[in-house]
């Protein structure tokens, strides 16, 4: 059944009397809902750059925080190819965190830290994790990859979920390795958690050599799964004309290429897996059907199931169970990517709260 936005349903609300039974015509609803996606994208825009803004606020006493624009892979398919700009990479932003203290010290371990999904942008939510990453003395690169909110309607719709926005982090992650000054090249891991552990995932596995580590957190894992629990309201982010533009039973192959529980065999380097029987979005058995692939492949990798309150962001809270989990995730980035202060109180010393 169509849903009519609220904006048609005000409009018949306050109508005169004798139009207020009239029911709307096709281009009456067309054009409203034209002018609803417009005005979201707007406020998006608005968002991302009050957050821009709360980013100085929230980690400027401890990182030097920028912003950057660079470029990715070319868009996966061009509605006309001929066109003029056709096969131009996709120009995009890029957050950058480099810590204040550590100034003696020219290399320094890089992670590239990709927002979730499935349109998102990094947001402050991450603010107490950028924190403690700066304690320890990362780099932290945070691509706005391709589909992120908060560029209008065109970014939004160049998305290519679990294909060259992947391309994209590891374009930011090339960035920061050429031009960053002090970024150690051997030193460099990547972690995210939900959409973003999709993304970790697929780095780690289509390009090894750019990685020496991933984290995946509640990681999205089986696309073809996903549709299933989700339905058609989800199914729509990728079957719509400018991404995908087929269901998976249409093209089955193309969504197994997008996601990590088909591409196991690819692991090489060193992966920890985080996950919870409460995640309320990407549920367990989807992360236990990753888990099952990688050891039906005998694959060498670290995991955890932790059944403890939180559900979908259990270990990005700002409670004693999520600064366990943190904990157990630098402790495994440490062991490859050696930052200069692996151990560090996740409590007032990072985040501002104390720790009991």
């Amino acid at each position: 059944m169509r849903i009519v936005p609220i904006a048609i349903i005000v409009l018949i609300l306050v109508a005169p009397a004798s139009v207020a039974t009239e029911v709307p015509s096709s281009e009456v609803i067309n054009a409203l809902e034209g002018r609803h996606e417009a005005l979201r994208h707007q406020v998006d825009a608005l968002s991302k750059s009050i957050d821009d803004l709360l980013w100085f606020h929230r980690v400027g006493d401890i990182a030097v925080v920028d912003k950057v624009r660079i470029y990715g892979p070319p868009r996966w398919k061009e509605e006309n190819p001929n066109a003029i700009g056709a096969g131009n990479p996709v120009k995009f932003y890029s957050y950058v965190f480099t810590p204040k203290a550590f100034e003696d010290l020219e290399n320094l371990p890089l992670l590239i830290l990709p927002h979730g999904g499935v349109h998102a942008d990094f947001t402050t939510y991450y603010a107490h994790i950028v924190r403690e990453l700066m304690a320890q003395g990362y780099i932290v690169v945070a691509p706005e990859y391709r589909g992120s909110t908060g560029y209008g309607k065109s970014f939004y719709e160049k998305i290519d979920y679990g294909g060259r926005e992947v391309g994209d982090c590891v374009a930011a992650r090339d960035w920061a390795v050429k031009n960053h000054p002090r970024v150690d090249p051997d030193r460099v891991g990547i972690l995210g958690w939900s959409h973003g552990g999709l993304i970790a995932l697929m780095s780690l596995f289509d390009h090894p050599q750019s990685f020496a580590c991933a984290f995946a957190g509640v990681p999205v894992s089986d696309l073809v799964m996903r549709m299933g629990v989700w339905g058609p309201e989800y199914q729509a982010y990728y079957d719509a004309d400018y991404h995908i533009g087929q269901t998976p039973e249409e093209n089955l192959e193309e969504y197994k290429r997008r996601s990590p529980v088909w591409n196991v065999d690819k692991l090489s380097k060193p992966l920890r897996i985080h996950t919870n029987p409460h995640d309320e979005d990407v549920t367990f058995i989807e992360v236990e059907h990753l888990i099952q692939a990688l050891k039906a492949e005998d694959k060498d990798f670290e995991y955890q199931i932790y059944d403890v309150p939180g559900g979908h962001s259990f270990d990005r809270l700002d409670t004693p169970e999520a600064w366990e989990g943190r904990k157990a995730i630098y402790g495994f980035l440490a062991r490859y990517l050696k930052p200069p202060q692996p151990k560090v109180s996740l409590g007032i010393s990072a985040t501002g709260i104390a720790a009991p």
